[in-house]
C-alpha cells in the first residue's frame, strides 16, 4: 500500500527539522516519502537561511554578519543534525580504525578531536564562501544558500536508493537505506 504524499512530507520536515509537523507514519513506505522530499525540506532551511542573511543585510549588517547568521539558521532549525553526522563520520574516519571500530567511534555520543577539526574548518569555509558570494550581491548569497540547502539534502534521497546499504542495522539510516527505488 503506498501512503498518502502528505506522509512522506511529514517523515522528512519530522526528522530533518525542527518545523513543527506530526510524523503519522513511521515506516518504510513513509520513509521512502520523505527521502524523497528531503531537497523540500533543504528548500524550506535553505529559504529561512537566505531571509535571515538578506534581512541582516538590509538592516546594514555586514556580508560577514549575515553569512554567519546564514550558517546559524540550519544548525538551529535541525538540532544540529547535519553537524553532528559530519562530526561523527570525521571522527571515525579520522581513527584509523577497522570498520567496526570506527562505527563504534561514530556512535558514541561525545565529540573526538576529528570531530571538531572538521566542524571548525567547514563552518569556517561555508561562512567565507557566503561572505565572499553576499559581499558580490545579496541575491548571489540568497541563491547560493537555497541552492546548497537543497542540493545537500538531495544527497540524502541519493544515499536511500536501492543497493545503498546502511552503516549500521540499527538507527535512521537503517530506517532510509535502499527505500529509494533506482530506475533503470
Amino acid at each position: 500500500m503506498t501512503p498518502p504524499p502528505l506522509d512522506g512530507l511529514r517523515f522528512a520536515f519530522g526528522t530533518l527539522s525542527v518545523f513543527p509537523v506530526r510524523v503519522t507514519r513511521w515506516d518504510r513506505e513513509a520513509a521512502r516519502g520523505g527521502m524523497l522530499c528531503a531537497p523540500l525540506v533543504g528548500l524550506a532551511l535553505g529559504c529561512a537561511s537566505a531571509a535571515v542573511g538578506v534581512l541582516l543585510l538590509f538592516l546594514g549588517g555586514s556580508a560577514l554578519l549575515a553569512a554567519v547568521a546564514t550558517v546559524a539558521v540550519p544548525a538551529v532549525l535541525t538540532r544540529g543534525l547535519h553537524l553532528d553526522g559530519l562530526a561523527d563520520t570525521a571522527d571515525g574516519l579520522g581513527s584509523g580504525k577497522p570498520a567496526e571500530d570506527a562505527l563504534r567511534i561514530m556512535k558514541q555520543s561525545d565529540i573526538g578531536p576529528f570531530g571538531v577539526i572538521a566542524l571548525v574548518l567547514v563552518l569556517l569555509a561555508q561562512v567565507a564562501a557566503l561572505s565572499q558570494t553576499y559581499g558580490d550581491s545579496w541575491a548571489r548569497g540568497a541563491a547560493a544558500t537555497v541552492i546548497s540547502a537543497t542540493a545537500a539534502r538531495l544527497a540524502l534521497t541519493l544515499a536511500a536508493r536501492t543497493g545503498v546499504p546502511p552503516a549500521r542495522p540499527e538507527g535512521l539510516g537503517a530506517a532510509v537505506a535502499g527505500v529509494v527505488p533506482v530506475r533503470g
